[in-house]
Formats: structure tokens, C-alpha cells, sequence
């Protein structure tokens, strides 16, 4: 079937009249989204948390563009997106009873001298006092949680796979909470994430005392009961 070639030109042009309002519309919701980011960034508030949870999770790398043209970089995009997602869960974790929660700490805070072996199911803690897992893992455990200490995000799919946690704290560098928050959000369970004070691969930091205080959230205890240790590391 031959088709008219004025009615093909009609159909062209309008093909592309309307790729170029998807691609306007596309950039301007990006631009507005940015402008949310940065005016949430620099003022230290959350504005329209509902639009830009979703937003910036299908316009990454567009509104990620647009923020470094706005003077904002990578690691302060990432960090509010973090708080973002930790404010906009808090509610729904709380709800979840602690023996239906989860931890997962990266294997990386471990001391270099650590005694734990691998398991199908990440490291064992042993307790051995050579860094802040073991007591971290003592309270967390007694109150009814299940801790892992992974190696990788393979492990903790296949933990969330097997125990199906209804609340889940992750622990770990920006990249690794953020890719973590995404993930939990696909599988509809509340999730919080603790950014370590110092990455790399060997003996990383955290603030215990952040880690613990949002496992017990959701609980009402005393003012400092929830204190693990006096510093950070």
C-alpha cells in the first residue's frame, strides 16, 4: 500500500511537534525539580517531599546536571537525597515492631584484626571487643533485630529474599545508601540509611550512636538511654 506522501509529511511533522513538547516538558519538570533540590539544599528544608522523591529517583541524571550548573555537586545532591528519603520512611519504619526490622552493616567497619569468619549469610560477629559491631550487635540482637554484616548488595538481596524484613536500616558510603534506598523502595519496605564518617574499604567509621538511635525509633525511652558509645568511633 503506496502512502500519500502529503499525508506522510502531516504525520512526520507531527511526530515531531510532539517529541519536542515531551522534550520541553521533560526539561522544564528537571529545571523545577532542581530548583526544589537547590532551594531545599541551601535552606535546609524539605519543600514538595512528594514530588521530589519520585522526581529525582526518574530524572536523575538530568536534575543531577542542572543542580551542578546551580553550583550544587554530587555528594550534597546524594546526602539530601539520603535525608530526603530517612525523613519521608521514618513514619512508616516506626510502625514496623523490631523483631520484623533489619540491619545490615557493611563488612568494611570491622577491625583488620577481626576473627569473624564468611557464612552464607555474611560475617558472624564474635564479639571480640576489636571494634563497635559486637556491641552494636549485642543491643540490636537483644532487642529482637537481625543484624548482618555483608560483603556486598548480593547479600542482602538474598536476606531480604529469605527472611522478608519489614523494615530495614542500611549502613554504608553515600553511593551505596542511596543505590540501597532505591532498592528498598522497589520492594515497598520502609528504609533508612546511616552514612559512614569515613569510607574506603578497610576499618570505616560510623556513628554507632545515629545507627542505634534510628533502630529504636518508633520506641519511647528515656533521653540518652539510647547512647552506645561517647564518640563516634
Amino acid at each position: 500500500m503506496i502512502v500519500n506522501s502529503d499525508v506522510w509529511t502531516s504525520l512526520m511533522a507531527v511526530i515531531g511537534e510532539v517529541t519536542i513538547l515531551i522534550l520541553v516538558g521533560l526539561l522544564l519538570t528537571g529545571l523545577g525539580l532542581a530548583i526544589i533540590a537547590f532551594s531545599s539544599i541551601t535552606n535546609g528544608k524539605f519543600y514538595f517531599p512528594r514530588i521530589l522523591k519520585p522526581g529525582m529517583v526518574l530524572m536523575e541524571g538530568l536534575v543531577r546536571a542542572i543542580c551542578k550548573l546551580l553550583g550544587i555537586d554530587d555528594k550534597d545532591l546524594l546526602t539530601f537525597f539520603v535525608k530526603l528519603h530517612n525523613a519521608m520512611n521514618t513514619k512508616a519504619f516506626a510502625a514496623v515492631p523490631l523483631d520484623k526490622r533489619a540491619v545490615f552493616l557493611p563488612q568494611c567497619l570491622r577491625s583488620s584484626r577481626c576473627p569473624a569468619n564468611l557464612t552464607p549469610e555474611g560475617l558472624r560477629c564474635m564479639r571480640c571487643g576489636r571494634c563497635g559491631i559486637g556491641e552494636l550487635n549485642r543491643r540490636l540482637e537483644e532487642a529482637g533485630y537481625q543484624v548482618f554484616i555483608v560483603p556486598g548488595s548480593t547479600f542482602i538481596k538474598r536476606m531480604v529474599k529469605k527472611y522478608h524484613p519489614e523494615g530495614i536500616i542500611g549502613v554504608g558510603c553515600l553511593m551505596e545508601i542511596k543505590e540501597g534506598l532505591e532498592m528498598c523502595d522497589r520492594m515497598g519496605i520502609p528504609a533508612l540509611g546511616v552514612v559512614n564518617l569515613k569510607d574506603g574499604c578497610v576499618e570505616t567509621l560510623v556513628n554507632w550512636n545515629e545507627v542505634f538511635e534510628a533502630a529504636m525509633l518508633g520506641l519511647d525511652l528515656p533521653s540518652g538511654s539510647v547512647h552506645l558509645y561517647s564518640s563516634a568511633d
